[in-house]
């Protein structure tokens, strides 16, 4: 399944241009509202839902060690996918921050219930970069699990390529500005390494979160309430970029219920009724020896 989205870029510009100094603003390239700038082209998201991302792509992680993209699938877990760059002076920021934020509300942690993958996409970062930025956000998240849980990744163009297209992840380098024209988006993968959902944004809401890491584990992680809302009261809405309720699935546990409810009752009726003493084997068997 593949479906198209134009650049969040668009959508954050007046975000991001209240968070941050007006020349770092201008780091990046942006478009107005229904403009399409040139530097924009093939920037976006094209989701490929329910396809495998490539495995044998090579990185190195932040201690310099070369690492196989599949050595992160496979582990019974979810994985959390990101593609940014470490020098990056505005949206990456604001994406990475996003989603900590969201992280944080919830009781999983990285390297426990799910695992983190953030890829460079700028072929020019290495390792110390790459460190740098993981002992920050774990300095910041404040979970021990995250250490072997949230892995900074740095590679060539030539893989880094393979994944991004891969995953429909499209961005390009900016001669002028020095910097990467890129959209806003966290991915999540199934343990087998399926895309599972997009969410593309730099707000993440902790619900949101954990019914995408319970529907991307295949319900593997949550709890038998989390898979009963995810499959029965909710579903993800690419338009709104949120997990909304489903009025149909809501209708149809409504009627599972009822029935469950009704067939109850009639068993306990029926239980009642034979131990009685007033059912057909009960009361009026006994007055017929009269």
């Amino acid at each position: 399944m593949t479906r198209r989205l134009r650049p969040i870029s668009i959508t954050t510009a007046s975000l991001c241009a209240a968070l941050v100094p007006s020349w770092i603003a201008t780091a990046q390239p942006s478009v107005l509202p229904g403009q399409e700038a040139a530097e924009m082209e093939g920037v976006g998201i094209t989701q490929k839902l329910d396809q495998y991302v490539p495995r044998d792509v090579r990185f190195l992680n932040e201690k310099g060690e070369p690492v196989v993209f599949e050595e992160y699938l496979d582990r019974d877990k979810p994985l959390i996918l990101t593609l940014n760059y470490y020098r990056c002076p505005m949206l990456c920021s604001l994406t990475l921050n996003g989603m900590l934020d969201g992280l944080k509300e919830l009781d999983w942690s990285a390297g426990k219930e799910f695992d983190i993958v953030t890829v460079s996409i700028n072929p020019d970062e290495g390792p110390d970069l790459a460190r740098n930025k993981k002992k920050s956000y774990l300095s910041e998240y404040g979970r021990d699990s995250a250490a072997e849980g949230w892995h900074f990744l740095t590679g060539e163009e030539e893989d880094i390529k393979r994944l991004a297209d891969g995953v429909g992840f499209g961005y390009r380098y900016d001669e002028v500005s020095g910097e990467y024209a890129h959209t806003a988006s966290i991915i999540f993968i199934t343990p087998e390494g399926r895309i599972s959902l997009y969410m593309n944004d730099v707000l993440f809401k902790p619900r949101d979160l954990r019914l995408a890491l319970v529907e991307s584990s295949e319900g593997r992680i949550g709890s038998p309430l989390d898979t009963l809302l995810l499959f029965n009261c909710f579903q993800w809405d690419p338009d709104r970029n949120s997990y909304i309720a489903d009025a149909w699935k809501i209708m149809r546990l409504g009627g599972v219920l009822t029935v469950v409810l009704v067939a109850g009752g009639l068993l306990v009726l029926g239980y009642r009724s034979k131990y009685s003493g007033h059912g057909p084997s009960g009361g009026l068997a006994a007055g017929g020896g009269m």
